[in-house]
């Protein structure tokens, strides 16, 4: 019973959600749209450049605006009204309310990518917008309605309306005493002040948003992070799709080990002497005085290969010479289809010399 409690707890702690996700993981959710961002961050960029905008080209818009009247009172009144002439009158007035706005839209198209680039680089995916009838489905609707994410989406969205509505009390009790002078002042004084404070407490909200849409931003990140760690058994999925079963994988290692030694073991008839330890090690020579420059390792081995590889040169008639430190030394810095390393020529020499000395008196 204490064994099975203990198994079943393991395999709950395998599942449990405590490793960092991979970098597959990170990929795949990306090309699913799935990254960190905050939706609050542009916009409130936007706004505070929009009215940054207005104190820096105030001048601008003035120009823009006054002349925009003054076109229509000065050359529309006494027109006649005629379809040719309301059709000129609208286009001249779209012409310009689109020149007066062309500033704010430069900077809201422009603040927007950034905003979103620097938040998660460039991304274009269309996986978002395919149809998923799990979307529909009412039960996840209503896990998300209740979830922990719209519970910090409604207080922040209450910590906004709560911030912004006393920078709104305090800037206008704060101007409380002019404004109540403003029936007393011309029409352009008015208008002025008014669009002094206006963009005064445009320039406090957007800085209060901007703030506000990092931190959502910082949030947002800790959630996303969140939401793709993986559990210890995930990860050995994973590992196993991207990879491969370990299993299947040592399987075929070991065929291909399999292969390798069985053409190692055919080319050890063609040696002219097998140089052995004489049980630890066995390395099979090679020469031919017109192809080859050098002897030649095509096969070597240590314990039951190094075995097998006597036992095949014993069944082919190939001669077998004990050299401790001659073996040890070919089969340490030599591979196969090597030639031998310069300083053991001598020593080879004498071994191959010896060998067909000994082929010449048996022949």
């Amino acid at each position: 019973m204490r064994t099975y409690r203990w198994s079943l707890d393991l395999q709950l702690f395998s599942q449990e959600k405590t490793e960092r996700a991979t970098p597959k993981k990170r990929s795949d959710a990306r090309k699913k749209g799935q990254v960190a961002k905050s939706q609050e961050l542009p916009g409130a960029f936007i706004m505070l450049f929009a009215f940054l905008s207005f104190l820096m080209l105030g001048g601008f818009y003035k120009e823009r605006l006054l002349g925009l009247f003054s076109f229509i009172y000065e050359n529309k009144l006494d027109q006649q009204i005629t379809g040719e002439n309301v059709i000129a009158l609208f286009s001249d007035l779209l012409v310009q309310g689109l020149i007066v706005l062309l500033p704010v839209f430069a900077i809201a198209l422009i603040v927007a990518i950034l905003g979103n680039y620097v938040q998660f680089g460039f991304l274009l995916t269309g996986d978002p917008l395919k149809i998923k009838l799990s979307k529909l489905n009412p039960i996840n609707g209503f896990k998300q309605i209740f979830s922990m994410r719209s519970l910090v989406q409604f207080v922040k969205n209450i910590l906004k309306l709560a911030l912004i509505g006393v920078l709104v009390y305090s800037t206008l009790m704060n101007e409380r005493d002019y404004i109540m002078q403003l029936s007393s002042l011309p029409v352009s004084a008015i208008f002025t002040y008014t669009s002094g404070v206006t963009v005064k407490l445009g320039l406090q909200i957007g800085a209060v948003l901007v703030v506000l849409a990092v931190l959502d931003y910082i949030y947002q990140r800790y959630e996303h992070e969140k939401s793709l760690k993986m559990s210890k058994q995930d990860i050995k999925d994973e590992y196993k799709k991207s990879e491969g079963d370990p299993l299947i994988k040592g399987k075929i290692r070991e065929r291909q080990r399999r292969m390798a030694l069985q053409r190692m073991m055919q080319e050890v008839p063609k040696a002219d002497v097998v140089i052995t330890n004489p049980t630890h090690f066995a390395v099979a020579l090679q020469y031919d005085s017109a192809k080859m420059e050098a002897p030649t390792v095509i096969a070597k081995g240590m314990d039951h290969v190094a075995l097998r590889i006597r036992e095949v040169a014993k069944e082919h008639g190939v001669m077998t010479m004990e050299n401790k430190p001659l073996a040890r030394a070919l089969y340490d810095r030599a591979e196969l289809g090597d030639t031998i390393p310069a300083d053991l020529f001598q020593a080879v020499a004498e071994v191959l010399a010896y060998v067909y000395k000994l082929k010449n008196h048996v022949e």
